[in-house]
């Protein structure tokens, strides 16, 4: 597992060995893991969005996006 990307909003974790990467919405306290096409964009949105604008705001404006996947509860125990 690699860490990816943490602000204040997200995390974004890959997994190289399942080919995927888990985002979770850290305020929603919701998440989802992304394999297959979804993870492709995931990683293909995220990249483009760095090459043009580094900041955490637009990268946080990209991961809004995949809003409507994040729907299993993040649970601490």
């Amino acid at each position: 597992m690699n860490l990816v990307y943490n602000s204040a909003n997200y995390y974004v974790l890959e997994y190289p060995a399942h080919r995927g990467y888990e985002l979770v919405d850290k305020q929603a306290g919701r998440g989802a893991f992304l394999h297959g096409e979804m993870a492709r964009r995931l990683r293909d949105w995220m990249q483009d969005a760095a090459r043009e604008d580094p900041s955490v705001e637009r990268i946080d404006e990209v991961l809004e996006n995949f809003q409507p996947l994040l729907t299993t509860p993040v649970v601490a125990h």
